[in-house]
Protein backbone atom coordinates (compact mmCIF):
# COMPACT_ATOMS: atom_id res chain seq x y z
CA UNK A 1 0.00 0.00 0.00
CA UNK A 2 2.83 2.38 0.85
CA UNK A 3 4.45 1.78 -2.57
CA UNK A 4 1.14 2.46 -4.31
CA UNK A 5 0.76 5.75 -2.41
CA UNK A 6 4.27 6.81 -3.37
CA UNK A 7 3.62 5.86 -7.01
CA UNK A 8 0.36 7.85 -7.11
CA UNK A 9 2.05 10.85 -5.49
CA UNK A 10 4.85 10.61 -8.06
CA UNK A 11 2.32 10.66 -10.90
CA UNK A 12 0.69 13.77 -9.45
CA UNK A 13 4.03 15.57 -9.35
CA UNK A 14 5.12 14.63 -12.88
CA UNK A 15 3.40 17.50 -14.72
CA UNK A 16 5.22 20.01 -12.50
CA UNK A 17 8.52 18.29 -13.21
CA UNK A 18 7.84 18.24 -16.95
CA UNK A 19 6.94 21.92 -16.99
CA UNK A 20 10.18 22.87 -15.27
CA UNK A 21 12.52 20.71 -17.37
CA UNK A 22 13.66 23.73 -19.39
CA UNK A 23 17.10 24.79 -18.09
CA UNK A 24 17.00 28.16 -16.36
CA UNK A 25 13.21 28.41 -16.40
CA UNK A 26 11.42 28.98 -13.09
CA UNK A 27 7.91 27.52 -13.37
CA UNK A 28 4.93 27.84 -11.06
CA UNK A 29 1.52 26.23 -11.32
CA UNK A 30 -1.40 28.66 -11.47
CA UNK A 31 -5.02 28.05 -10.51
CA UNK A 32 -6.04 30.92 -12.79
CA UNK A 33 -6.47 31.18 -16.56
CA UNK A 34 -3.48 32.33 -18.60
CA UNK A 35 -5.01 35.79 -19.02
CA UNK A 36 -5.90 36.16 -15.36
CA UNK A 37 -2.44 34.94 -14.31
CA UNK A 38 -0.78 37.62 -16.45
CA UNK A 39 -3.36 40.23 -15.39
CA UNK A 40 -2.43 39.54 -11.78
CA UNK A 41 1.29 39.74 -12.58
CA UNK A 42 0.88 42.92 -14.59
CA UNK A 43 -1.10 44.57 -11.78
CA UNK A 44 1.45 43.78 -9.08
CA UNK A 45 4.33 44.87 -11.33
CA UNK A 46 2.64 48.23 -11.96
CA UNK A 47 1.99 48.67 -8.21
CA UNK A 48 5.73 48.16 -7.62
CA UNK A 49 6.63 50.74 -10.28
CA UNK A 50 8.02 48.20 -12.73
CA UNK A 51 7.59 49.13 -16.39
CA UNK A 52 5.40 47.02 -18.65
CA UNK A 53 6.95 46.84 -22.12
CA UNK A 54 4.32 44.81 -23.95
CA UNK A 55 1.93 41.90 -23.70
CA UNK A 56 1.79 39.38 -26.53
CA UNK A 57 -0.93 36.77 -27.00
CA UNK A 58 0.75 33.91 -28.89
CA UNK A 59 -2.49 31.93 -29.24
CA UNK A 60 -4.33 34.92 -30.70
CA UNK A 61 -1.52 35.60 -33.18
CA UNK A 62 -1.35 31.92 -34.16
CA UNK A 63 -5.13 31.81 -34.69
CA UNK A 64 -4.75 34.77 -37.05
CA UNK A 65 -2.72 32.54 -39.37
CA UNK A 66 -4.89 29.44 -38.83
CA UNK A 67 -2.51 27.67 -36.45
CA UNK A 68 -4.23 26.18 -33.40
CA UNK A 69 -2.44 26.87 -30.12
CA UNK A 70 -3.56 26.49 -26.51
CA UNK A 71 -3.71 29.70 -24.48
CA UNK A 72 -0.20 31.15 -24.34
CA UNK A 73 0.60 34.75 -23.38
CA UNK A 74 3.86 36.62 -22.83
CA UNK A 75 4.49 39.72 -20.72
CA UNK A 76 7.66 41.79 -21.11
CA UNK A 77 8.57 43.99 -18.16
CA UNK A 78 11.60 45.71 -16.77
CA UNK A 79 13.18 47.51 -13.87
CA UNK A 80 16.13 49.58 -15.15
CA UNK A 81 17.36 50.12 -11.57
CA UNK A 82 18.27 46.41 -11.50
CA UNK A 83 18.57 45.29 -15.11
CA UNK A 84 20.95 48.05 -16.11
CA UNK A 85 23.53 46.66 -13.70
CA UNK A 86 23.54 43.48 -15.77
CA UNK A 87 24.31 45.51 -18.91
CA UNK A 88 27.20 47.33 -17.26
CA UNK A 89 28.76 43.95 -16.62
CA UNK A 90 27.98 42.42 -20.02
CA UNK A 91 25.94 44.24 -22.64
CA UNK A 92 24.94 41.02 -24.39
CA UNK A 93 22.57 40.36 -21.46
CA UNK A 94 20.33 42.89 -23.21
CA UNK A 95 19.15 40.06 -25.46
CA UNK A 96 17.52 38.47 -22.39
CA UNK A 97 16.32 41.65 -20.73
CA UNK A 98 13.82 43.11 -20.11
CA UNK A 99 12.43 40.13 -18.25
CA UNK A 100 9.67 38.02 -19.72
CA UNK A 101 6.95 35.94 -18.10
CA UNK A 102 5.08 33.29 -20.05
CA UNK A 103 1.70 31.91 -19.00
CA UNK A 104 0.47 28.85 -20.85
CA UNK A 105 -2.12 26.12 -20.64
CA UNK A 106 -0.85 22.58 -21.07
CA UNK A 107 -2.64 19.69 -22.78
CA UNK A 108 -4.36 18.78 -19.49
CA UNK A 109 -5.75 22.29 -19.02
CA UNK A 110 -3.27 23.22 -16.28
CA UNK A 111 -1.94 26.78 -16.41
CA UNK A 112 1.72 27.52 -15.71
CA UNK A 113 3.73 30.71 -15.24
CA UNK A 114 7.39 30.69 -16.15
CA UNK A 115 10.28 33.14 -16.35
CA UNK A 116 14.03 33.01 -16.81
CA UNK A 117 16.03 32.74 -13.61
CA UNK A 118 18.29 35.81 -13.43
CA UNK A 119 21.18 33.52 -12.42
CA UNK A 120 20.68 31.59 -15.65
CA UNK A 121 20.87 34.86 -17.60
CA UNK A 122 24.04 35.83 -15.72
CA UNK A 123 25.60 32.43 -16.37
CA UNK A 124 24.67 32.58 -20.04
CA UNK A 125 26.47 35.91 -20.43
CA UNK A 126 29.41 35.21 -18.11
CA UNK A 127 28.29 37.75 -15.50
CA UNK A 128 30.03 36.89 -12.26
CA UNK A 129 30.25 40.31 -10.63
CA UNK A 130 26.60 41.12 -9.96
CA UNK A 131 25.63 38.58 -7.29
CA UNK A 132 23.76 41.13 -5.17
CA UNK A 133 21.72 42.31 -8.15
CA UNK A 134 20.91 38.74 -9.18
CA UNK A 135 19.72 37.87 -5.67
CA UNK A 136 17.49 40.98 -5.59
CA UNK A 137 16.03 40.08 -8.98
CA UNK A 138 15.43 36.47 -7.93
CA UNK A 139 13.73 37.51 -4.69
CA UNK A 140 11.54 40.08 -6.39
CA UNK A 141 10.52 37.72 -9.18
CA UNK A 142 9.71 34.97 -6.71
CA UNK A 143 7.44 37.25 -4.67
CA UNK A 144 5.79 38.88 -7.68
CA UNK A 145 5.13 35.55 -9.42
CA UNK A 146 3.69 34.14 -6.16
CA UNK A 147 1.15 36.96 -6.23
CA UNK A 148 0.32 36.18 -9.86
CA UNK A 149 -0.39 32.53 -9.16
CA UNK A 150 -2.21 33.32 -5.94
CA UNK A 151 0.31 31.89 -3.51
CA UNK A 152 0.59 35.15 -1.55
Amino acid sequence: MKRLSIFILSLCLLPAAWASDVPGLVVKQSPHSTSETLDRLENVLKKKGISIVTRWNHAEKAAGVDIPLRDTELLLFGNPALGSHMFTSEQTSGIDLPMKALAWEDADGQVWLGYNDPQYIADRHGIDDRGDVIKKMQGALDKLSDVAVGQK
